[in-house]
């Protein structure tokens, strides 16, 4: 019996008018038996190594750290340390996710309301200026601040005559370690936090007897205390009441933070030390633990807060840190080290052995961290790629764990009691960053913070929106933090409307719930978080008015966070911003399509589906870009690191090449006049762009400027790009970067949100040969690549809940049971939104540079199954 293989070709000629009118060919290709029973064992055998397991992945130095941006970062998603790796006087500085200042408050404001209807009528005479002004009167209390918690300090008593000094951080294992020699043998010393028994654990050893002595305590910049207790270390912290932004300068009165005494308002948290240790003695001394003349010491750390929840005072109505920490420790001293370590290891390897990326290079990358950085500007050493990949999973794993808190603006890792921008959820992209590679890298359970964020978050939403708005649903704003504040920050009228006043973080974070259920199909989940997406939704129906062309637009908004000249004036408010159309489109579709998959609602999904019949179609000016505004503005700053009004290209799913190519090339003409440079988180949000745009080699440009050295070596520039332990540097340091730019490379890998799952769509040129596994696509594939010479050889798609999987590459492939794609994609999960024709301005012209062809096939999985794939050539 013959079996039969298909292969569907879209060519794409240079200009777009030919691309228009290309049809798509079909050709079918018959083989025999033999053919199909070879071409199966060769998948098999070549598929056989994938899946292998991660290589060893390190950040090394020669020196210890004199910065934090020096220092190395581990962390269990709630309990992080930074480690500089000195010699003489080392420093872990601690954090906890929960310890943040303040406490839930009313930070609505009462009179917006009137403001905003006033607002509206204002817009409606285009009366920017006035309308724009009067936003200041809708505004509410700033958020509050991700605090420092403490520094252990280990004061080495030998410290001197040091060589082969060697700090690493091995991200394979979650593992930090240092190493060096004095006069009297070598010391090491190996350190991780670990989630499954919640502590923290160092351990210090030698190859000579009797040489470790060290005494310990803690510092704080918090109101503490300090004690020892049956030869525990522990201390006390107390958070402000308050903190302000550090953006808004010195305070003469000195009440930029403000703490209250023990027994008033701010969240308490406490650390404990128990050191046990072979030979030597141990001995107590002014709030110091002493060893003396060890062999072997073991340390192990636990923290807990007084944080009771996202609606109760942490300092009136917490819960006790000490009884968490008790519990804590007790379970940890039933097992040595080397079970401690264990347990670690298999509960962090189960998350990050699932994707193992290999870009082949024949560059020597055996040098250290800080020197491989400096020279990717001549060798683009594809290894350092892999490095920034892995590491952005490293830290969304060590900061973002079921039952803590969210990854803020740092993650889990800050030493300022007045970090940048406060260390919080700054939701006009900088918190939904951090969360893009965790469906398609595979770590789908790090989004549960976010969820919890996102379903509290919609409580106080709802409030604000009935509170500033008079609408129904709920809101969120451009700044959130622990206590789910929803209101425009912005202190009662002194923030910038321009990012203060934007109203897009609900509906935005909510788009998250619905891409967790296209990449699980996990309908349960859909149908649990339902309500969220529906109450987002409902308040952006609240903003939407129809225009003179009969369109639903809203009626006015914000461009984070650029401004127009207009009327010899520059003014951020808009109706119809590109980024709001574009958010408010994502997110009616996503409503629209949860009420037919769980047929529930459905007068509303009527409602719904009307609004998108009507609704504004983007607009492209007559020099060939998307719209940032409804009318075409000249932007004050064309080159601004924000270029937010390509949402609907990156992350929505609403501009492809497929469904509407002039708005593609739109997009591309946005990004050649934004240019290449950047911060280092709009880098990363670039790098995702020119990946979703096709186009692998411009995507590795941008890589290669996010590896501009930062404030270290011999090598220092004012713009964004790295580090020396690689954190992203907005300047500062932003972690959003990181995990943009990991994002980013899955994205050049594999995309699935535009109707197929795309097989290596922007691989750059110079990525000659490599493998990945573990990726995932939409509709729960689990996808593993090889590739040579350029090109695909082989890949192995596995499908975890069943259904339709079409499969889009630029090579003729080899498939048992597939057949060629035609027509629509049944399957849901990859179901791009439909946009409809743009409004193009008279004059616009546009050329493709994509003139690659590429072939389609279909073929119904059931659960577990596995689809192998070969390259025809």
């Amino acid at each position: 019996m013959n079996n039969y293989y298909y292969q569907k070709s879209v060519n794409y000629k240079i200009t777009l008018s030919e691309l228009l009118k290309k049809q798509k060919t079909i050709n079918r290709h018959k083989m025999n038996s033999k053919r199909i029973l070879l071409s199966i064992m060769i998948s098999l055998v070549t598929l056989a190594s994938f899946g292998q397991g991660t290589k060893n992945l390190k950040l090394w130095y020669s020196f210890p750290a004199n910065k934090w941006v020096e220092a190395l970062p581990i962390g269990n998603g709630t309990f992080g340390a930074m480690i500089f790796g000195k010699t003489g006087q080392e420093i872990l500085q601690l954090n906890n996710g929960e310890f943040w200042s303040g406490a839930p408050s009313n930070w609505n404001n009462p009179e917006a309301k009137a403001a905003y209807e006033q607002v509206n009528k204002l817009m409606k005479e285009q009366k920017f200026a006035e309308a724009e002004k009067l936003c200041h009167k809708m505004q509410g209390s700033y958020t509050e601040a991700f605090e420092p918690l403490c520094d252990l300090i280990i004061t080495n008593s030998d410290s001197t005559n040091i060589r082969n000094y060697h700090r690493e951080l091995d991200i394979t294992n979650a593992v930090s370690s240092v190493s060096y020699t004095t006069s009297k043998g070598k010391i090491t010393r190996e350190i991780f936090s670990s989630y499954p028994d919640k502590v923290m654990v160092m351990k210090i050893n030698s190859n000579a007897k009797g040489i470790i002595s060290f005494s310990t305590t803690f510092t704080s910049k918090m109101l503490n205390k300090i004690r020892i207790e049956d030869n525990i270390l522990k201390i006390r912290c107390k958070a402000p009441r308050v903190s302000q932004p550090s953006y808004r300068g010195e305070y003469k009165d000195g009440k930029a933070v403000i703490f209250d005494d023990w027994n008033g308002e701010g969240m308490e948290a406490e650390v404990w030390l128990v050191i046990n240790h072979k030979g030597g003695k141990l001995s107590v001394a002014k709030n110091q633990i002493i060893i003396t003349g060890a062999d072997e010491a073991t340390l192990t750390m636990a923290s807990a807060t007084s944080f009771n929840g996202r609606f109760k005072s942490p300092g009136l109505q917490g819960v006790e840190p000490s009884v968490q920490i008790t519990s804590i420790l007790k379970k940890a001293e039933t097992k040595n080290y080397d079970q401690l370590k264990a347990a670690h290891l298999k509960d962090y390897k189960n998350l990050f052995d699932r994707v193992n990326l290999d870009l082949k290079s024949n560059i020597d990358n055996s040098i250290s961290t800080d020197k491989r950085i400096i020279s990717y500007a001549q060798n683009n050493d594809p290894k350092m790629v892999e490095l920034l990949f892995q590491y952005g999973r490293y830290l969304l794993i060590s900061s973002s764990r079921p039952g803590g808190q969210a990854a803020n603006l740092q993650g889990i890792w800050n030493h300022e009691v007045r970090p940048p921008w406060s260390s919080n959820y700054t939701s006009n992209i900088n918190v939904q960053m951090n969360y893009w590679p965790s469906e398609v890298c595979n770590l789908t359970e790090t989004n549960l913070p976010l969820f919890a964020l996102i379903k509290d978050l919609s409580v106080n939403g709802k409030v604000t929106a009935t509170t500033n708005y008079g609408s129904k649903g709920w809101v969120a704003h451009h700044n959130v933090d622990i206590w789910g504040h929803s209101a425009p920050v912005g202190d009662f009228g002194e923030g910038d409307p321009m990012w203060a006043n934007w109203y897009m973080g609900g509906a935005w974070l909510s788009c998250h719930l619905y891409e967790h259920f296209l990449f699980t199909g996990d309908k349960t989940f859909l149908k649990n978080n339902y309500e969220i997406i529906k109450g987002a939704t409902q308040f952006i129906m609240g903003m939407l008015s129809v225009n003179k062309d009969g369109y639903y637009e809203t009626t006015y908004g914000f461009s984070p966070e650029n401004r127009y000249k207009f009327e010899n004036q520059t003014l951020g408010i808009s109706p119809g911003t590109g980024m709001d159309m574009a958010i408010a489109h994502q997110i009616i579709a996503n409503c629209y399509q949860a009420t037919k998959l769980l047929a529930v609602d459905d007068e509303f999904g009527k409602e719904l589906e009307n609004i998108l019949s009507k609704f504004q179609p983007f607009k492209i000016n007559s020099a060939g870009r998307l719209q940032e505004w409804a009318q075409d503005f000249e932007e004050t700053d064309p080159h601004h690191r924000h270029t937010s009004h390509l949402f609907a290209l990156h992350p929505g799913s609403q501009i492809n090449l497929w469904d509407n190519p002039e708005l593609f090339e739109a997009c591309k003409n946005v990004l050649y006049r934004r240019g290449d440079e950047g911060t280092g988180w709009a880098m990363g949000w670039k790098i995702n762009f020119w990946a979703r745009l096709l186009d692998g080699d411009h995507t590795l440009k941008i890589v290669k400027n996010l590896f501009t050295p930062v404030d270290f070596g011999e090598v220092r520039y004012d713009r964004g790009g790295m580090y020396l332990n690689m954190f992203d540097a907005h300047p500062p340091f932003q972690i959003d970067g990181n995990f943009g730019a990991t994002a980013g490379i899955a994205e050049m890998l594999l995309q699935s949100h535009t109707g197929a799952i795309h097989l290596l769509p922007s691989l750059p040129s110079i990525w000659k040969e490599g493998s990945v596994s573990g990726l995932k696509a939409r509709g729960g594939f689990i996808v593993n690549m090889r590739w040579s010479g350029g090109t695909l050889t082989s890949a192995s798609i596995t499908s975890t809940i069943g259904g339709n999987c079409r499969i889009r590459a630029e090579w003729p492939l080899v498939i048992k049971g597939a057949k060629i794609a035609t027509g629509e994609n049944p399957s849901i999960f990859q179901k791009s939104v439909s946009t409809g024709k743009p409004i193009i301005a008279s004059g616009a012209t546009f050329s493709s540079t994509n003139n690659k062809k590429y072939y389609e096939y279909d073929i119904m999985t059931r659960p577990g199954q596995v689809v192998n794939i070969l390259s025809e050539k």
